[in-house]
């Protein structure tokens, strides 16, 4: 069985583990100590503020947010909130093995969205209305989670992909815009399109400036400034997204996987993936490998993630890794 690296000092590690017997899916009201903390799990996580207001910190970047909110969190990342006054907030906190939004990106919408998006902020803003429907789609998850009924896990993910697919409807119709409605000035649209474009092998600031007529200094405080991070930071994480999901959903090896970001020297892209993980490349992969049992990946398993009906009827007696004949 393998085990997490332990934590970075001064962060507090708290990883889903299957094999614990934990749900992978949890509704919390979260303390507001707690939250002040730098913490770090592998669930994906909103927070639902519903009230107070502060910094949302999360590797290094500083967004503020006000209630009613939502505030997404990517798994592994180190985030806190820095409170200005008394807040009240809900987690909904979920692991990959209950909902994976990269590979049923296509039910939810979310991943780039709420979820891997190095280029917008994490908040999403609530109306009256709009907090209406989450209070009440948390209301119905921690109902069922109280009760454990029919069809349980069915339900709890119904109402988890209805929160989301909500979730990244208002954040599309509020992206493109900063806090009061400004829209964000160019050439920021324009470094999107060119991080995407090249970030396997352009690392520095000053390429893109370069590439945008900026000069770096500009750039830079342009993109603090609308994005809460440097712009170095904004590289290493679309960077650090891409490997993640090479090193969970591909067999190749860590080697390969930092030479296709830019990365000849394999200690150093370690070095780097630490530091945002807290884990190497090498235990990451192994670690959430055994806690999804192979599922949704291109490794390996000892066992299949949903296991096969058993044989009924005219085929009681064929394999069941056995295709149907022609006509059967």
């Amino acid at each position: 069985m393998t085990e997490p690296d332990p934590p970075p000092a001064g962060v507090a590690q708290a990883l889903y583990d299957r094999r614990d017997g934990r749900l992978a899916l949890e509704v919390v009201d979260a303390p507001a100590a707690e939250l002040a903390r730098p913490h770090r799990t592998n669930y994906f996580t909103a927070y639902w503020v519903r009230a107070g207001r502060g910094t949302f910190h999360a590797d290094g970047t500083r967004h503020p947010f006000a209630a009613p909110c939502l505030l997404f969190l990517t798994p592994y990342q180190a985030a806190r909130l820095d409170p200005d006054d008394h807040l009240h907030v809900t987690a909904v906190r979920f692991h990959a093995n209950f909902l994976c939004v990269e590979t049923h990106h296509h039910e939810v919408g979310c991943n780039g969205v709420l979820f891997n998006d190095p280029y917008g902020p994490p908040a999403v803003t609530l109306d009256e209305s709009t907090e209406r429907e989450v209070a009440d789609l948390v209301a119905r998850m921690r109902a069922e989670l109280d009760t454990a009924g029919l069809a349980q896990a069915e339900l709890l993910l119904s109402y988890l992909k209805i929160l989301l697919v909500r979730a990244t409807r208002l954040k599309r119709g509020q992206q493109g815009t900063a806090g009061g409605g400004v829209r964000l000035p160019p050439p920021l649209p324009e470094l999107r399109e060119l991080v995407e474009r090249h970030y396997r092998r352009l690392h520095a600031p000053a390429d893109y400036a370069d590439l945008l007529h900026a000069t770096p200094k500009a750039l830079g405080r342009l993109v603090k400034q609308h994005l809460g991070k440097t712009l170095t930071e904004l590289i290493r994480e679309r960077v650090l997204n891409h490997a993640k999901w090479e090193l969970l959903h591909t067999l190749k090896p860590v080697k390969e996987v930092a030479r296709e970001v830019g990365f000849d020297d394999e200690l150093y892209f370690s070095r780097l993936f630490r530091k945002a993980t807290g884990m190497s490349p090498t235990g990451f992969r192994a670690f959430e490998t055994d806690v999804r049992g192979g599922s949704n990946l291109s490794m390996p398993s000892a066992r299949p993630s949903i296991p096969p009906p058993p044989p009924t009827g005219q085929n009681a007696d064929r394999p069941a890794s056995d295709p149907p004949e022609p006509g059967a």
